[in-house]
Protein backbone atom coordinates (compact mmCIF):
# COMPACT_ATOMS: atom_id res chain seq x y z
CA UNK A 1 0.00 0.00 0.00
CA UNK A 2 2.78 2.44 0.85
CA UNK A 3 4.51 1.78 -2.48
CA UNK A 4 1.21 2.32 -4.30
CA UNK A 5 0.57 5.63 -2.56
CA UNK A 6 4.16 6.75 -3.19
CA UNK A 7 3.90 5.96 -6.90
CA UNK A 8 0.49 7.62 -7.21
CA UNK A 9 1.94 10.74 -5.61
CA UNK A 10 4.98 10.71 -7.88
CA UNK A 11 2.90 10.09 -11.02
CA UNK A 12 0.49 12.88 -10.17
CA UNK A 13 -2.54 11.71 -12.21
CA UNK A 14 -0.94 12.28 -15.60
CA UNK A 15 -2.98 11.60 -18.79
CA UNK A 16 -2.75 8.33 -20.73
CA UNK A 17 -1.12 9.92 -23.79
CA UNK A 18 1.72 11.12 -21.58
CA UNK A 19 2.32 7.58 -20.34
CA UNK A 20 2.50 6.22 -23.89
CA UNK A 21 5.04 8.92 -24.73
CA UNK A 22 6.92 8.13 -21.50
CA UNK A 23 6.94 4.41 -22.32
CA UNK A 24 8.25 5.12 -25.81
CA UNK A 25 11.03 7.25 -24.37
CA UNK A 26 12.00 4.51 -21.92
CA UNK A 27 12.04 1.83 -24.64
CA UNK A 28 14.14 4.11 -26.82
CA UNK A 29 16.67 4.73 -24.07
CA UNK A 30 16.98 1.10 -23.00
CA UNK A 31 17.40 0.03 -26.61
CA UNK A 32 19.64 2.95 -27.57
CA UNK A 33 22.94 1.23 -26.90
CA UNK A 34 24.41 0.91 -30.41
CA UNK A 35 25.76 4.47 -30.56
CA UNK A 36 27.53 3.96 -27.23
CA UNK A 37 29.77 1.42 -28.94
CA UNK A 38 29.95 3.04 -32.39
CA UNK A 39 33.67 3.92 -32.20
CA UNK A 40 34.61 0.51 -30.83
CA UNK A 41 32.49 -1.20 -33.50
CA UNK A 42 34.29 0.73 -36.23
CA UNK A 43 37.79 -0.08 -34.99
CA UNK A 44 37.17 -3.71 -33.98
CA UNK A 45 34.64 -4.89 -36.56
CA UNK A 46 35.30 -2.65 -39.56
CA UNK A 47 39.08 -2.12 -39.18
CA UNK A 48 38.76 1.67 -39.15
CA UNK A 49 41.65 3.72 -37.84
CA UNK A 50 41.19 5.67 -34.62
CA UNK A 51 41.11 8.91 -36.61
CA UNK A 52 38.50 7.55 -39.03
CA UNK A 53 36.36 6.26 -36.15
CA UNK A 54 36.53 9.72 -34.59
CA UNK A 55 35.46 11.39 -37.83
CA UNK A 56 32.50 9.05 -38.25
CA UNK A 57 31.44 9.59 -34.64
CA UNK A 58 31.78 13.32 -35.29
CA UNK A 59 29.48 12.99 -38.30
CA UNK A 60 26.88 11.51 -35.98
CA UNK A 61 27.26 14.52 -33.66
CA UNK A 62 26.93 17.01 -36.53
CA UNK A 63 23.80 15.19 -37.64
CA UNK A 64 22.46 15.55 -34.11
CA UNK A 65 22.72 19.34 -34.24
CA UNK A 66 20.96 19.51 -37.61
CA UNK A 67 18.35 16.99 -36.57
CA UNK A 68 17.50 18.94 -33.42
CA UNK A 69 16.74 22.09 -35.43
CA UNK A 70 14.92 20.17 -38.15
CA UNK A 71 12.89 18.32 -35.53
CA UNK A 72 11.73 21.60 -34.02
CA UNK A 73 10.60 23.02 -37.37
CA UNK A 74 8.82 19.80 -38.36
CA UNK A 75 7.18 19.50 -34.93
CA UNK A 76 5.47 22.85 -35.47
CA UNK A 77 4.86 22.41 -39.21
CA UNK A 78 3.93 18.75 -39.70
CA UNK A 79 2.89 18.03 -36.14
CA UNK A 80 4.25 16.10 -33.18
CA UNK A 81 2.98 12.66 -34.21
CA UNK A 82 4.20 12.86 -37.82
CA UNK A 83 7.67 13.97 -36.70
CA UNK A 84 7.91 11.16 -34.15
CA UNK A 85 6.79 8.53 -36.66
CA UNK A 86 9.15 9.74 -39.39
CA UNK A 87 12.14 9.81 -37.07
CA UNK A 88 11.51 6.43 -35.44
CA UNK A 89 10.72 4.43 -38.56
CA UNK A 90 13.61 5.99 -40.50
CA UNK A 91 16.00 5.39 -37.60
CA UNK A 92 15.02 1.72 -37.49
CA UNK A 93 15.73 1.36 -41.20
CA UNK A 94 19.08 3.17 -40.96
CA UNK A 95 20.10 0.91 -38.08
CA UNK A 96 19.41 -2.21 -40.15
CA UNK A 97 21.43 -0.91 -43.11
CA UNK A 98 24.22 0.18 -40.77
CA UNK A 99 24.41 -3.32 -39.28
CA UNK A 100 24.93 -4.80 -42.74
CA UNK A 101 27.28 -2.16 -44.21
CA UNK A 102 31.03 -2.68 -44.55
CA UNK A 103 32.13 0.35 -46.60
CA UNK A 104 33.39 3.11 -44.30
CA UNK A 105 32.19 5.91 -46.57
CA UNK A 106 28.71 4.43 -46.53
CA UNK A 107 28.90 3.98 -42.76
CA UNK A 108 29.90 7.64 -42.35
CA UNK A 109 26.90 8.76 -44.42
CA UNK A 110 24.62 6.49 -42.41
CA UNK A 111 26.06 7.83 -39.14
CA UNK A 112 25.26 11.38 -40.26
CA UNK A 113 21.71 10.37 -41.17
CA UNK A 114 21.35 8.45 -37.92
CA UNK A 115 22.40 11.53 -35.95
CA UNK A 116 19.73 13.57 -37.71
CA UNK A 117 16.96 11.04 -37.20
CA UNK A 118 17.77 10.12 -33.59
CA UNK A 119 17.80 13.76 -32.48
CA UNK A 120 14.60 14.79 -34.29
CA UNK A 121 12.18 13.30 -31.70
CA UNK A 122 13.47 15.42 -28.79
CA UNK A 123 11.51 18.61 -29.56
CA UNK A 124 8.45 16.60 -30.62
CA UNK A 125 8.40 14.51 -27.43
CA UNK A 126 8.59 17.58 -25.21
CA UNK A 127 6.10 19.62 -27.26
CA UNK A 128 3.61 16.74 -27.10
CA UNK A 129 4.06 16.47 -23.33
CA UNK A 130 3.39 20.20 -22.97
CA UNK A 131 0.29 19.83 -25.16
CA UNK A 132 -1.33 17.05 -23.10
CA UNK A 133 -0.15 17.71 -19.52
CA UNK A 134 -1.88 20.50 -17.56
CA UNK A 135 0.47 23.27 -16.47
CA UNK A 136 0.17 22.42 -12.77
CA UNK A 137 1.36 18.84 -13.40
CA UNK A 138 4.24 19.48 -15.78
CA UNK A 139 6.84 19.54 -13.03
CA UNK A 140 5.97 15.93 -12.16
CA UNK A 141 5.78 14.98 -15.84
CA UNK A 142 9.26 16.30 -16.58
CA UNK A 143 10.62 14.80 -13.38
CA UNK A 144 9.39 11.37 -14.49
CA UNK A 145 10.73 11.98 -18.00
CA UNK A 146 14.20 12.71 -16.56
CA UNK A 147 13.93 9.57 -14.42
CA UNK A 148 12.94 7.40 -17.40
CA UNK A 149 15.79 8.83 -19.47
CA UNK A 150 18.38 7.96 -16.82
CA UNK A 151 16.84 4.58 -16.05
CA UNK A 152 16.91 3.77 -19.76
CA UNK A 153 20.50 4.93 -20.14
CA UNK A 154 21.54 2.75 -17.20
CA UNK A 155 19.86 -0.24 -18.81
CA UNK A 156 21.44 0.55 -22.17
CA UNK A 157 24.92 0.74 -20.65
CA UNK A 158 24.50 -2.68 -19.06
CA UNK A 159 23.09 -4.29 -22.20
CA UNK A 160 25.64 -2.75 -24.54
CA UNK A 161 28.62 -4.49 -22.97
CA UNK A 162 26.92 -7.88 -23.10
CA UNK A 163 25.65 -7.51 -26.66
CA UNK A 164 28.98 -6.20 -27.97
CA UNK A 165 30.63 -9.42 -26.84
CA UNK A 166 27.94 -11.42 -28.63
CA UNK A 167 27.58 -9.54 -31.93
CA UNK A 168 27.98 -5.93 -33.04
CA UNK A 169 25.57 -6.48 -35.92
CA UNK A 170 23.08 -8.01 -33.50
CA UNK A 171 23.45 -4.95 -31.27
CA UNK A 172 22.42 -2.63 -34.11
CA UNK A 173 19.53 -4.89 -35.11
CA UNK A 174 18.16 -5.05 -31.55
CA UNK A 175 18.49 -1.27 -31.32
CA UNK A 176 16.51 -1.04 -34.58
CA UNK A 177 13.85 -3.35 -33.17
CA UNK A 178 13.41 -1.26 -30.00
CA UNK A 179 13.09 1.88 -32.12
CA UNK A 180 10.52 0.16 -34.32
CA UNK A 181 8.52 -0.90 -31.26
CA UNK A 182 8.47 2.71 -30.06
CA UNK A 183 7.29 3.90 -33.46
CA UNK A 184 4.52 1.33 -33.54
CA UNK A 185 3.44 2.28 -30.01
CA UNK A 186 3.21 5.94 -31.02
CA UNK A 187 1.32 5.06 -34.22
CA UNK A 188 -1.13 2.97 -32.19
CA UNK A 189 -1.70 5.05 -29.07
CA UNK A 190 -0.48 8.64 -29.51
CA UNK A 191 -2.78 11.00 -31.45
CA UNK A 192 -1.69 14.31 -32.89
CA UNK A 193 -1.57 16.66 -29.89
CA UNK A 194 -1.11 19.95 -31.74
CA UNK A 195 -4.31 21.97 -31.92
CA UNK A 196 -5.45 24.18 -34.78
CA UNK A 197 -4.49 27.23 -32.70
CA UNK A 198 -0.90 25.97 -32.58
CA UNK A 199 -0.27 26.06 -36.35
CA UNK A 200 2.75 28.36 -36.83
CA UNK A 201 2.48 31.51 -38.91
CA UNK A 202 6.21 31.78 -39.62
CA UNK A 203 9.01 29.66 -40.98
CA UNK A 204 12.49 29.21 -39.58
CA UNK A 205 13.77 30.13 -36.12
CA UNK A 206 13.54 33.91 -36.17
CA UNK A 207 11.27 34.34 -33.14
CA UNK A 208 13.10 32.09 -30.64
CA UNK A 209 16.47 33.49 -31.74
CA UNK A 210 15.19 37.03 -31.13
CA UNK A 211 13.55 36.27 -27.77
CA UNK A 212 15.98 37.75 -25.23
CA UNK A 213 14.24 36.37 -22.14
CA UNK A 214 14.27 32.88 -23.63
CA UNK A 215 17.87 33.19 -24.84
CA UNK A 216 19.03 34.26 -21.37
CA UNK A 217 17.42 31.12 -19.99
CA UNK A 218 19.06 29.01 -22.73
CA UNK A 219 22.41 30.60 -21.86
CA UNK A 220 21.99 29.74 -18.18
CA UNK A 221 21.02 26.18 -19.14
CA UNK A 222 24.22 26.01 -21.19
CA UNK A 223 26.23 26.97 -18.09
CA UNK A 224 24.46 24.25 -16.12
CA UNK A 225 25.15 21.75 -18.90
CA UNK A 226 28.82 22.79 -18.95
CA UNK A 227 29.01 21.87 -15.28
CA UNK A 228 27.36 18.49 -15.66
CA UNK A 229 29.32 17.65 -18.83
CA UNK A 230 32.45 17.72 -16.67
CA UNK A 231 31.33 14.41 -15.17
CA UNK A 232 31.99 12.34 -18.28
CA UNK A 233 34.79 14.41 -19.82
CA UNK A 234 37.09 16.11 -17.29
CA UNK A 235 36.33 14.20 -14.07
CA UNK A 236 37.81 10.93 -15.42
CA UNK A 237 40.95 12.83 -16.47
CA UNK A 238 41.26 14.33 -12.99
CA UNK A 239 40.77 10.93 -11.37
CA UNK A 240 43.42 9.42 -13.63
CA UNK A 241 45.83 12.19 -12.60
CA UNK A 242 45.13 11.23 -8.98
CA UNK A 243 45.94 7.59 -9.84
CA UNK A 244 42.34 6.46 -9.67
CA UNK A 245 41.68 4.17 -12.63
CA UNK A 246 38.71 3.32 -14.80
CA UNK A 247 37.22 0.96 -12.21
CA UNK A 248 36.96 3.74 -9.62
CA UNK A 249 35.43 6.08 -12.18
CA UNK A 250 32.90 3.33 -12.84
CA UNK A 251 31.98 3.39 -9.14
CA UNK A 252 31.42 7.13 -9.35
CA UNK A 253 29.11 6.89 -12.38
CA UNK A 254 27.27 3.96 -10.80
CA UNK A 255 26.69 5.99 -7.64
CA UNK A 256 25.32 8.94 -9.61
CA UNK A 257 23.06 6.75 -11.75
CA UNK A 258 21.75 4.84 -8.75
CA UNK A 259 20.96 8.05 -6.88
CA UNK A 260 18.96 9.38 -9.85
CA UNK A 261 17.02 6.15 -10.39
CA UNK A 262 16.21 5.78 -6.69
CA UNK A 263 15.80 9.40 -5.68
CA UNK A 264 14.34 11.30 -8.62
CA UNK A 265 10.77 10.26 -7.84
CA UNK A 266 11.02 11.97 -4.45
CA UNK A 267 12.09 15.32 -5.94
CA UNK A 268 8.55 16.73 -6.54
CA UNK A 269 7.83 16.77 -2.80
CA UNK A 270 10.91 18.93 -2.29
CA UNK A 271 10.26 21.49 -5.01
CA UNK A 272 6.49 21.66 -5.62
CA UNK A 273 5.09 25.12 -4.87
CA UNK A 274 8.52 26.77 -4.71
CA UNK A 275 9.66 29.52 -7.06
CA UNK A 276 11.54 27.90 -9.92
CA UNK A 277 14.22 30.58 -10.02
CA UNK A 278 15.09 29.80 -6.40
CA UNK A 279 15.04 26.05 -7.00
CA UNK A 280 17.44 26.45 -9.92
CA UNK A 281 19.65 28.84 -7.95
CA UNK A 282 19.88 26.40 -5.03
CA UNK A 283 20.47 23.42 -7.32
CA UNK A 284 23.29 25.18 -9.16
CA UNK A 285 24.84 26.24 -5.86
CA UNK A 286 24.74 22.59 -4.75
CA UNK A 287 26.35 21.49 -8.01
CA UNK A 288 29.01 24.17 -7.59
CA UNK A 289 29.75 22.84 -4.10
CA UNK A 290 30.23 19.33 -5.45
CA UNK A 291 32.62 20.38 -8.18
CA UNK A 292 34.40 22.78 -5.86
CA UNK A 293 35.10 19.87 -3.52
CA UNK A 294 37.21 18.30 -6.27
CA UNK A 295 39.77 21.10 -5.78
CA UNK A 296 40.90 19.29 -2.61
CA UNK A 297 40.02 15.71 -3.62
CA UNK A 298 42.73 13.12 -4.07
CA UNK A 299 41.20 9.86 -2.79
CA UNK A 300 38.10 7.97 -3.85
CA UNK A 301 36.05 8.95 -0.78
CA UNK A 302 36.08 12.67 -1.63
CA UNK A 303 35.37 12.00 -5.30
CA UNK A 304 32.32 9.90 -4.36
CA UNK A 305 31.16 12.58 -1.90
CA UNK A 306 31.49 15.26 -4.58
CA UNK A 307 29.57 13.09 -7.07
CA UNK A 308 26.74 12.60 -4.57
CA UNK A 309 26.51 16.37 -4.04
CA UNK A 310 26.46 17.40 -7.70
CA UNK A 311 23.99 14.62 -8.50
CA UNK A 312 21.56 16.00 -5.90
CA UNK A 313 21.88 19.41 -7.53
CA UNK A 314 21.20 18.04 -11.01
CA UNK A 315 18.18 16.08 -9.76
CA UNK A 316 16.63 19.20 -8.26
CA UNK A 317 17.32 21.25 -11.40
CA UNK A 318 15.84 18.88 -13.99
CA UNK A 319 12.07 19.43 -13.49
CA UNK A 320 12.01 23.25 -13.17
CA UNK A 321 14.50 23.62 -16.00
CA UNK A 322 12.26 21.66 -18.38
CA UNK A 323 9.12 23.31 -17.05
CA UNK A 324 10.38 26.87 -17.54
CA UNK A 325 11.47 25.92 -21.05
CA UNK A 326 7.97 24.66 -21.78
CA UNK A 327 6.31 27.76 -20.30
CA UNK A 328 8.35 30.32 -22.25
CA UNK A 329 7.38 28.90 -25.65
CA UNK A 330 4.38 30.42 -27.47
CA UNK A 331 1.72 27.84 -28.27
CA UNK A 332 2.33 27.88 -32.03
CA UNK A 333 6.16 27.71 -31.76
CA UNK A 334 6.72 25.05 -29.11
CA UNK A 335 8.74 22.81 -31.41
CA UNK A 336 11.07 25.59 -32.56
CA UNK A 337 11.68 26.77 -29.00
CA UNK A 338 12.44 23.20 -27.92
CA UNK A 339 14.95 22.76 -30.72
CA UNK A 340 16.89 25.89 -29.74
CA UNK A 341 16.83 24.81 -26.10
CA UNK A 342 18.05 21.29 -26.96
CA UNK A 343 21.11 22.72 -28.73
CA UNK A 344 22.61 23.51 -25.33
CA UNK A 345 23.41 19.84 -24.78
CA UNK A 346 25.57 19.13 -27.87
CA UNK A 347 27.14 22.57 -27.39
CA UNK A 348 28.10 21.67 -23.83
CA UNK A 349 29.30 18.24 -24.96
CA UNK A 350 31.76 20.05 -27.26
CA UNK A 351 32.75 22.99 -25.04
CA UNK A 352 33.23 21.08 -21.79
CA UNK A 353 36.08 18.85 -23.01
CA UNK A 354 37.52 21.48 -25.37
CA UNK A 355 37.80 24.17 -22.68
CA UNK A 356 37.94 21.93 -19.62
CA UNK A 357 40.89 19.88 -20.84
CA UNK A 358 43.01 23.00 -21.37
CA UNK A 359 41.87 24.43 -18.04
CA UNK A 360 42.76 21.24 -16.15
CA UNK A 361 46.17 21.15 -17.81
CA UNK A 362 47.05 24.77 -17.01
CA UNK A 363 45.33 25.26 -13.65
CA UNK A 364 45.32 21.74 -12.19
CA UNK A 365 43.00 21.56 -9.18
CA UNK A 366 42.25 25.25 -9.72
CA UNK A 367 40.06 24.16 -12.64
CA UNK A 368 37.45 23.02 -10.15
CA UNK A 369 37.44 26.41 -8.43
CA UNK A 370 36.70 27.96 -11.83
CA UNK A 371 33.97 25.39 -12.47
CA UNK A 372 32.39 26.07 -9.08
CA UNK A 373 32.56 29.79 -9.80
CA UNK A 374 30.58 29.28 -13.02
CA UNK A 375 27.92 27.47 -11.01
CA UNK A 376 27.70 30.25 -8.42
CA UNK A 377 27.44 32.91 -11.14
CA UNK A 378 24.69 30.95 -12.91
CA UNK A 379 22.81 30.59 -9.61
CA UNK A 380 22.88 34.34 -9.06
CA UNK A 381 21.82 35.07 -12.64
CA UNK A 382 18.80 32.80 -12.26
CA UNK A 383 17.62 34.97 -9.36
CA UNK A 384 18.15 38.12 -11.44
CA UNK A 385 16.41 36.69 -14.53
CA UNK A 386 13.56 35.05 -12.62
CA UNK A 387 11.16 38.03 -12.37
CA UNK A 388 11.28 38.72 -16.13
CA UNK A 389 10.63 35.06 -16.85
CA UNK A 390 7.71 35.09 -14.43
CA UNK A 391 6.14 38.10 -16.14
CA UNK A 392 6.57 36.46 -19.56
CA UNK A 393 4.99 33.19 -18.38
CA UNK A 394 2.08 35.08 -16.79
CA UNK A 395 1.45 36.88 -20.09
CA UNK A 396 1.48 33.61 -22.06
CA UNK A 397 -0.89 31.99 -19.55
CA UNK A 398 -3.25 34.93 -19.77
CA UNK A 399 -3.24 34.70 -23.56
CA UNK A 400 -3.92 30.95 -23.59
CA UNK A 401 -6.27 30.92 -20.62
CA UNK A 402 -4.03 28.70 -18.48
CA UNK A 403 -4.09 29.04 -14.71
CA UNK A 404 -1.71 27.36 -12.29
CA UNK A 405 -0.70 27.77 -8.68
CA UNK A 406 2.82 28.59 -7.64
CA UNK A 407 5.50 30.80 -9.15
CA UNK A 408 6.99 30.24 -12.54
CA UNK A 409 10.22 32.10 -11.83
Amino acid sequence: MRIGRWWADAAGGLPATYWFLWTGLLINRVGGFAVLFLSLYLTVQRDASTAMAGLIAGAYGIGGIGGTLLGGVLTDGWGRRATLLLSHFTTAGVMVVLALSTNLTMIAALALLLGIMQSMPGPAFVAAIIDVVPAERRSRAFNLQFWAFNLGMAGASLLAGVLAQWSYAGMFLIDAASTLVTGLLIAWKVPETRTAAAVPVERGLRTPLADRIFLVFVGLTLLQSLLYSQTNTIVPLAMNADRLGAATYGLLTALSGTMIVVGQLFVPKLIDGRAKAWVLAVSLAIMATGFGLLSVAHGLALYLTAAAIWTIGSMLAAPPNAEINSELAPLELRGRYQSVFFLTFPAAAFLAPALGGASLQFFGKGHWVITAGIGVVAAGLHLVAGPARERRVAAIRAKTGVTVSGSSG
